[in-house]
């Protein structure tokens, strides 16, 4: 009876050891799949960053290089420094015509020059003159903003997107910061969406 008791318990033993054992065998496979799943899925993970960096890569490169050659400010810098000089000289010019020589004061602060002066058309004459002054002061003032620019690096810059702005278009407006589409329509162009786009996307 007592051995059979024994046989039992051994019997009981083995079972336990025999179920602990597939228990681990179990455990020992499950960790096998999920290793196998991480190492799928950061594969998969590794393959999609590379597609989309190789995407954003055909995407900058579409954009265009961020700065101009150093040349390319020079022409810029002589270009503007000539209009600046011009704008000083019509400037000058605007001034003489706005003084009067008997009294060596602009016209605009001269009492006697306005009692004489003589009605409609003459008053026309100076205000266009002082609105051509105005601009031309502003104008001057661009310019000078462009020329800091040119140092610091910055020159060319569209400040919507960042992009460069077309070259032809700053040969005709020195002083431009947009694009002409963006200026005309208040809308970036396509390359400048683009650059919007992966600038968002990084941030």
């Amino acid at each position: 009876m007592a051995g059979m008791k024994r046989k039992g318990a051994a019997s009981v033993r083995k079972s336990t050891v025999e179920i602990m054992k597939e228990k681990a065998a179990a455990r020992k496979k499950q960790i096998k799949k999920a290793t196998a799943n991480l190492k799928k899925a950061a594969k998969v993970r590794s393959t999609m960053l590379k597609k989309e960096r190789e995407e954003r890569k055909k995407l900058e490169a579409k954009l265009g290089p961020r700065k101009f050659s150093a040349a390319d400010l020079k022409e810029f810098r002589e270009l503007i420094l000539g209009k600046r000089t011009e704008m000083l000289e019509e400037l000058d010019t605007l001034k003489e015509s706005m003084m009067d020589v008997t009294t060596g004061e602009y016209s605009a602060e001269s009492s006697t020059y306005s009692l004489h002066m003589e009605q409609g058309t003459d008053a026309m004459e100076r205000e266009k003159t002082f609105l051509f002054a105005a601009r031309g002061s502003k104008f001057v003032s661009q310019l000078d903003d462009a020329l800091v620019r040119i140092e610091n690096g910055t020159y060319g810059l569209c400040r919507t997107c960042g992009l460069l702005v077309p070259k032809e278009r700053l040969e005709a407006v020195p002083t431009a910061q947009t694009c002409a589409e963006y200026k005309n329509t208040g809308v970036p162009c396509e390359r400048g969406k683009i650059a919007i786009s992966l600038k968002k996307e990084s941030e």
